[in-house]
């Protein structure tokens, strides 16, 4: 292996021979210094070549269109509404949570258009280049239940449409796992049809995505339109009272919530480099995310709560999931319009939030063998297996459970990326170390004891009290830790700044700081 070694007084950033920086500040590796032969580097990790990044502000904001507008981010806000919130109560929650995770969303996307490299190589700065495989296995675990959430999701949607469709023939189909044979095959038709267009690679996702999320917005205005025309107006949708008031029944509900809504894209706030890596500039990621993340959800929101309290108006009951209110519709154009718009929504948040990072992750566990598309079929079928409709059982597990635990574990990892680029290296990085065993990423034996020892500990502040109301979940009603109970409810916020404080105060003052940024 061959490759110039930087001087070890540089910043990091502007290595002898190994790499040079634009007028915009983006970082690139002169010819020759790419480890290729390096057991910690394939084609898929590699930084992306300047001339390779060129995704758009449009892009960017076409992709967080495409991924707020699907299923489960409608059932997030529904899903608020069934647990006694009112629509304004309901969509401040979102908006808000929204508005807070895009700042790590933003601090960690700086990376990619910087250096070209996806979050699991911005880990081994952190982590060391073997310990990278802790967070990344960590998400690409998250992801790989999304996608079974979103699959399932997506499957059940086309069966129940369909049967709609067809005067209930495939309800009447034989049983199989307690579940008609029918449901198991729209689940295995929408599993082959995803991996099928991620197996084409990013810019078959990128084109996806453009039109995708024009399409879904549609979609989701049509819906909101038609359960107004049910209920007499929007005037029944507005009036559906809190049953928690702004007293003391709502606090204990609406930071659990806040939590969960955070844990919701805390998935994205890691592996966005894996996005951002294609990007034009920094401005192109910065108003993308922004105008793409906090209006986009906060208006799908808005669409969510409103269709929810309709349903209730119109029903006597909320309907918290949207394919269940859809097949009321009562014509074939409806259903089949309502059945493109469920393909169409969950296969885009569903590759782009839930395939790429995996895919990313499981090839840096083992790069000489892994590739993105490996990576990609591996997700998929765990994804199946993990029984992801256990996950969505009802609006309690899936938003203080789920998303509650993920967003605790995934804030501790985002505490320790965002302090270590951001504080200790000051944005500066040795671009060709961070794949290469004889560089300053590699601590000992790969490992950085430090990030690891604020990751489990973080990790433990942030989850470790999480418990359940009697029969709502697998926690106890005490907590796992009794004493950490209270901590519980602010999980993501806790284990982000537990896990950052304790990284800092380890890695500051430590005899590696002699080496200057590079922080060996």
């Amino acid at each position: 292996m061959t490759y110039a070694k930087p001087a070890p007084q540089d910043s990091g950033e502007t290595g002898p021979g190994t790499q040079s920086v634009n007028a915009e500040g983006q970082v690139e590796l002169a010819p020759g210094a790419y480890p290729a032969d390096s057991p910690y580097a394939n084609e898929d990790l590699r930084p992306v070549p300047l001339a390779d990044r060129h995704w758009t502000t449009y892009n960017f904001a076409a992709l967080w269109i495409g991924m707020a507008h699907c299923i489960p981010s409608w059932t997030l806000a529904s899903g608020l509404i069934a647990l006694g919130m009112d629509w304004k109560q309901a969509v401040f929650t979102i908006a808000l949570a929204n508005v807070l995770v895009l700042f790590p969303m933003l601090l960690t996307g700086h990376a990619g258009p910087k250096y070209g490299i996806p979050f699991p190589i911005l880990a081994r700065a952190s982590f060391g280049i073997r310990g990278a495989n802790l967070p990344a296995l960590l998400r690409a675990a998250v992801a790989c239940g999304w996608f079974g959430i979103q699959t399932w999701i997506g499957g059940q949607g086309i069966f129940v449409l369909l049967d709609k469709l067809f005067d209930g023939s495939f309800a009447k189909t034989s049983v199989i796992g307690g579940q008609p044979w029918a449901l198991w095959l729209c689940f295995l038709l929408f599993w082959v049809l995803q991996l099928a267009i991620i197996y084409r690679g990013m810019e078959t996702l990128r084109r996806f995505e453009n039109w995708a999320a024009p399409f879904v917005l549609v979609g989701a205005a049509v819906l909101l339109i038609w359960i107004a025309d049910k209920a007499g107006g929007f005037g029944p949708l507005l009036d559906q009272p809190s049953t928690l008031g702004w007293g003391a029944e709502f606090w204990p509900v609406f930071f659990p919530a806040l939590m969960g809504m955070i844990g919701f894209w805390s998935t994205l706030s890691l592996n966005i480099p894996d996005f951002t890596r294609f990007g034009r500039g920094q401005r192109a990621q910065v108003w993308g995310q922004t105008l793409g993340l906090p209006t986009t959800m906060t208006l799908f929101a808005l669409m969510s709560v409103l269709v929810t309290s309709g349903s209730q108006a119109v029903y006597g009951e909320p309907i918290w999931e949207p394919v269940p209110l859809a097949a009321k519709a009562d014509n074939a154009f409806g259903l089949v319009f309502a059945l493109i718009t469920v393909l169409v929504a969950t296969i885009s948040v569903n590759l782009a939030a839930n395939v790429v990072s995996p895919a990313y992750d499981l090839s840096n566990l083992a790069p000489r063998l892994i590739s993105f598309r490996t990576g990609a079929l591996i997700t998929g079928v765990v994804g199946v297996l993990i029984f992801p409709w256990e996950l969505i059982s009802t609006p309690e597990f899936y938003i203080f459970v789920w998303l509650g635990v993920v967003g605790g574990l995934l804030g501790t990892v985002a505490g320790i990326l965002i302090t270590d680029y951001w504080l200790l290296r000051r944005t500066h990085l040795a671009l060709v170390e961070l794949y290469v065993k004889e560089g300053r990423y590699w601590y000992r034996g790969g490992w950085n004891w430090r990030a690891v020892t604020a990751f489990v500990v973080g990790a433990v502040l942030a989850v470790g009290g999480s418990h359940s109301a009697p029969g709502k979940g697998p926690f106890p009603e005490d907590g796992l830790i009794p004493f950490l109970k209270p901590l519980s409810d602010y999980g993501w916020a806790v284990g982000l700044a537990s896990a950052a404080l304790l990284y800092l105060l380890l890695s500051t003052g430590s005899r590696d700081r002699a080496a200057g940024r590079g922080i060996a």
